[in-house]
């Protein structure tokens, strides 16, 4: 099972038990996978399709506890090449229109055009938006598996919709965005650390203790590569370094011997040749008498300067 089918699997099994929180959390789901379509007698219907079979549950679980309807289990109804479609019907008018009208979405004998995913009435509560955000990402969600990388998404058919959905998200500091995805509208966050609030808004404890986890190992690995990385390359300047003061020491006693260098120039030049690994405060201090690592640098740079004019033959 995929780390998103997990977060599903473990929010299905979560119902708030106010019965505001039920209404907002299956609103998002009808919203993002309901339709309702008026016959000519008058007559209501709701259809909520899905792939998944952890959404059909929980769906059907919040008309039962919310609306104390019995609608029938989730039955697939159709195969096609994506896989099977989940479908719950009710098509007693009576028990839909009043469905609709706790949320907010019947008027007039009609139902309402609205912009928004719900009606902003039914999420003004904290509570309300936690279980709003749940019932959207087990409706059209996803998350990566935190080991490859940091991405939470939610998919919507309309910009409206996704605009709301970053709108409550962002009330929890999420900072998601909002993309246009070929016809569709992709609420997504990427920062592990948005993820991992977004998992506890939507009471996925068990899902956000596995996500942490894998957070802090990488975060570990991370850190400790960038040390290894930093020293390393320290290293590798230190040899570099080293590599290059001998070779103009080498250079100065081939071409006019190290008796030709000033005494203290000259300690340091034998001190380096008898010791190529050693860094320059460790250097100094074998000196006599000790030199600071800063002395020791300037007068291995002024050999380097005599080399330099060695090559050049102007001595």
């Amino acid at each position: 099972m995929s780390f998103s089918s997990e977060v599903k699997e473990e929010l299905s099994r979560h119902t708030g038990t106010a019965r505001h929180c039920q209404i907002a959390e299956f609103a998002a789901i009808a919203g993002l996978c309901g339709r309702i379509s008026s016959a000519g007698d008058g007559s209501v219907t709701l259809v909520i399709s899905t792939e998944n079979e952890i959404v059909a549950r929980k769906c059907f679980t919040l008309l039962r506890k919310t609306f104390n309807i019995n609608a029938c289990n989730p039955v697939n109804i159709d195969e096609i090449k994506r896989g099977n479609v989940y479908e719950i019907k009710i098509d007693d008018s009576e028990q839909v229109i009043r469905i609709l009208q706790t949320l907010k979405v019947y008027e007039d004998g009609r139902v309402a055009n609205a912009k928004w995913l719900v009606n902003p009435m039914l999420i003004q509560m904290t509570c309300c938006k936690r279980a709003f955000i749940r019932g959207a990402f087990l409706a059209s969600g996803s998350i990566s598996d935190p080991n490859k990388f940091y991405h939470l998404e939610i998919v919507c058919d309309t910009p409206s919709q996704a605009c709301q959905i970053r709108d409550v998200m962002n009330t929890f500091g999420a900072e998601a965005k909002v993309i246009q995805r070929k016809k569709y509208y992709v609420v997504y966050v990427k920062e592990g650390t948005q993820i991992s609030d977004l998992l506890n808004v939507m009471e996925a404890g068990v899902a956000l203790m596995n996500f942490e986890n894998v957070r802090i190992v990488k975060e570990m690995r991370n850190s400790v590569n960038r040390q290894v990385n930093c020293e390393t390359a320290n290293l590798n300047k230190t040899v570099s370094a080293a590599v290059r003061q001998i070779e103009d020491i080498e250079r100065i006693r081939d071409t006019v011997g190290l008796e030709y260098l000033a005494p203290g120039l000259r300690a340091v030049a034998i001190a380096r040749l008898e010791n190529p690994d050693m860094n320059l405060k460790d250097l100094g201090e074998i000196l006599d008498p000790p030199v600071g690592k800063s002395g020791v640098n300037h007068r291995l740079r002024k050999i380097g300067e005599i080399a330099a004019e060695l090559s050049g033959g102007d001595i």
